[in-house]
């Protein structure tokens, strides 16, 4: 598999644990996994999710990295890694948050975002 194509599904992957890091405890109720810790439960949950989420993406960063023999700029994996977040969030909102519904300023920033992606990969 090419650095490009490993990089976008490490990002895909580290983009999902990252989504649940920082919005899991809005839908689930960890505070189950600590009932007395309260909040700081939620936190160390949140931690422990992240960290799985730092096993994807250091990887992905150093193997796209054009300065470690990967196929993209810092600007462009960051770039790319933040359409990625997007599409990701957007996704589990939908289908597993069932949270706000699509709307036309959600499609016109995700054209904006494919516009950004275009800008920051021209010459």
């Amino acid at each position: 598999m090419g650095k490009a194509i490993s990089t976008l599904l490490l990002l895909l992957v580290s983009n999902t644990f990252m989504t649940f890091a920082w919005y899991g405890n809005l839908k689930f109720d960890y505070g189950k996994v600590f009932p007395k810790w309260g909040v700081v439960g939620i936190i160390v949950v949140s931690w422990m999710i992240a960290f799985a989420e730092y096993l994807f993406m250091i990887p992905a960063n150093r193997i796209g990295f054009k300065g470690n023999g990967g196929p993209f700029s810092l600007m462009q994996l960051k770039i790319v890694q933040e359409v990625i977040t997007l599409t990701v969030f957007t996704a589990i909102s939908i289908f597993i948050f069932k949270s706000d519904p699509l709307k036309w300023n959600h499609f016109a920033a995700f054209f904006c975002l494919i516009l950004a992606v275009y800008f920051a990969f021209k010459s």
